[in-house]
């Protein structure tokens, strides 16, 4: 059998989920209530929050009046809980541009996520998820990029004249002689 309590709790609705224009109106209609007299569990039911929310409404409003009950924006601030520093990630952003990870002596070739994590560990003394390092890569904004898999030295009339020298003859043409390249 459920309490009172029990049942009076489950028929609140979740304000978080609320516009902020309808909590600001709930939380008018709570201090419209309060200064009726009326007693704070009586406003909780009426208003349809629970008793800890009606009470931080009151308090907030004994403390800063109307204003205090303005919305605020939501969710953790920008730059909170972050485990680099703003020298820290100054840092590694300035190394990333000017240098590559072989001058570095590092065994990648190209940045990755796994080299910058390793960059970060190096220089930094702190160990981030392969995630976390795509999520700084990403607030700095580097992108990942396709490496080019073509070749710089690579001459199209020869690929060409290659290619037509190494299709698949007809049956009736004569087969020519292609010299092998010896790689020297």
């Amino acid at each position: 059998m459920r309490s009172a309590a029990v049942n009076l709790f489950m028929n609140t609705e979740d304000a978080r989920r609320l516009s902020p224009g309808e909590q600001h109106e709930r939380r008018r209609q709570v201090i419209r209530a309060y200064k009726r007299k009326l007693s704070k569990r009586q406003i909780a039911h009426d208003v349809g929050l629970s008793d800890p929310a009606t009470c931080k409404i009151i308090d907030r409003f004994n403390a800063g009046g109307m204003a205090a009950l303005a919305s605020r924006k939501r969710g953790r601030r920008a730059g909170d809980k972050r485990v680099l520093t703003a020298e820290q990630e100054a840092h590694i952003r300035q190394t990333i541009c000017d240098k590559r990870p072989k001058q570095l002596k590092r065994e990648f070739a190209l940045w990755s996520r796994a080299a910058v994590k390793e960059l970060i560990e190096r220089d930094c003394q702190v160990t981030l998820h392969l995630r976390s390092v795509g999520k700084y890569l990403t607030r700095w904004g580097f992108t990942p990029q396709k490496p080019i898999k073509r070749v710089y030295e690579q001459s199209p009339e020869a690929v060409r004249a290659w290619l037509d020298e190494s299709s698949p003859p007809s049956p009736s043409a004569p087969r020519l002689k292609v010299p092998r390249f010896t790689g020297r």
